[in-house]
């Protein structure tokens, strides 16, 4: 798709009919709630891997080690489907991602050892990462910078649903009909709400003979000038990779996921066999995280997009310092009080759910390359990701389990976070 200015193919936003608007709106709900239920099948390990890890006698190595491989062949998938969804359908390879999805987590009900279980959980990372970029690239089909911060916000509401809904639901199966069945029954939810997904939705404006909107916000409207030749095969990457910003923001990507997935795959396990909780009163305690991700993401892209002119920068940094008080607070405080773990874990969620890190890609990208730019961004989240679960499981297996040291290790890159997105202008 080229740009061609005022060209009536495309039209200024606000001169866009009322069945554009209807369209946006469809697409963007009809992608959140399929996300709603997309982690029964990605981070399902996470609440039982209490029981996973006492039923196998696996160590907490082992462990990290099976988490790791989930989030690198997330990353590895990220590098991919973005771009091969431009080339080949969105929708289609979002179904395709949620199929997949559903295969391997059978495959691995049925593991007996580390490794069985850590190989198809790796692919089945690689495979379900099909749903996340092509589905951003979606939302930026519809959805100018204007207002990408409040639908990227829905977005990211569902993703903290998504983990709350999982956590509940693979939580309260595992308790009731053991770890294997959590890998098999509630899976089968992602391919039934794809299906709907596939149906429901459409690419782009013009597959339903719809204008295109006419990006008018200089950030992003700068990359979506650029000719059809540069974007061919491998252009995009070639694009997004000479930018020193998009690298400088995907690092922080990757610090910020340190403790996003750190603290959801480590805190079960803390207030379990530290703590001394039962297993369901450990769900009931940790799905306080899961529902800080929940509420804030709307309240980021609004305050940006609303007050802030569409600036994400503020909404990142602000994220960093609230969480970092929030992780030292969570190392000093005795693992026994629940009410201050709880709190703290709140706190905790709303402060990482503030950080409009996905946003960001897509305005520097814009919607041409929003695909290749959001899977660029967040393979680089989960290779950080993937880091800590190994780097994390060692300090903890060599070193007597200093878990205090892990959550200040988890502060510091928060605080390192914010000093690299003060360089980041947008």
């Amino acid at each position: 798709m080229e740009r061609r200015g005022s060209s009536p193919e495309f039209l200024r936003y606000e001169d866009l009919p009322r069945s554009f608007h209807r369209w946006k709106w469809r697409v963007l709900l009809a992608f959140a709630f399929f996300y709603l239920f997309l982690y029964l099948g990605r981070f399902n390990f996470w609440p039982v891997a209490p029981l996973v890890k006492e039923e196998l006698s696996l160590t907490h190595f082992e462990i990290g080690l099976i988490n790791a491989l989930l989030l690198w062949g997330f990353g590895l998938g990220d590098l991919v489907h973005g771009r091969l969804a431009e080339a080949y359908g969105l929708r289609l390879w979002v179904l395709l991602g949620a199929l997949l999805t559903v295969v391997f987590n059978w495959v691995v009900s049925f593991g007996t050892t580390t490794m069985s279980i850590a190989i198809p959980w790796g692919i089945n990372g690689f495979v379900n990462a099909a749903c996340w970029a092509p589905g951003i690239s979606m939302i930026s089909q519809w959805w100018p910078r204007r207002d990408r911060g409040m639908a990227m916000g829905i977005v990211g509401t569902a993703t903290g649903g998504a983990m709350v809904v999982m956590w509940w639901i693979t939580g309260w199966v595992g308790i009731e009909f053991g770890w294997r069945a959590a890998f098999r029954y509630p899976p089968l939810l992602i391919l039934l709400m794809g299906l709907a997904f596939y149906f429901v939705s459409r690419d782009r404006p013009a597959d339903v003979g719809l204008p295109e909107y006419l990006e008018e916000d200089e950030i992003s409207a700068k990359p979506e000038a650029v000719s059809e030749e540069q974007l061919r095969g491998f252009g995009p990457y070639r694009e997004l990779l000479s930018n020193s910003r998009f690298h400088l923001a995907s690092h922080v990507k990757g610090l910020e996921n340190v403790v996003r997935y750190g603290l959801t795959t480590w805190v079960p396990i803390y207030y379990f066999e530290v703590g001394g909780l039962s297993i369901e009163s450990t769900i009931l305690l940790t799905v306080l995280l899961p529902v800080g991700y929940l509420v804030a993401p709307p309240v980021s892209g609004i305050i940006s997009d609303r007050l802030l002119n569409s600036a994400r920068r503020p909404m990142v940094i602000a994220s960093c310092l609230i969480s970092t008080g929030a992780l030292i607070g969570i190392a000093l405080a005795p693992p026994s009080n629940v009410y201050l773990g709880a709190a703290l874990l709140l706190i905790g969620g709303v402060s990482m759910g503030l950080s409009p890190m996905s946003t960001v890609a897509i305005d520097m990208a814009g919607r041409r390359m929003a695909g290749t730019a959001a899977g660029l961004l967040d393979a680089h989240g989960y290779a950080y990701a993937g880091m800590q679960a190994i780097i994390f499981s060692l300090v903890l297996d060599m070193a007597g389990s200093p878990w205090p040291i892990v959550f200040l290790a988890m502060a510091g890159t928060r605080v390192l976070s914010a000093a690299m997105m003060a360089r980041v202008k947008i």
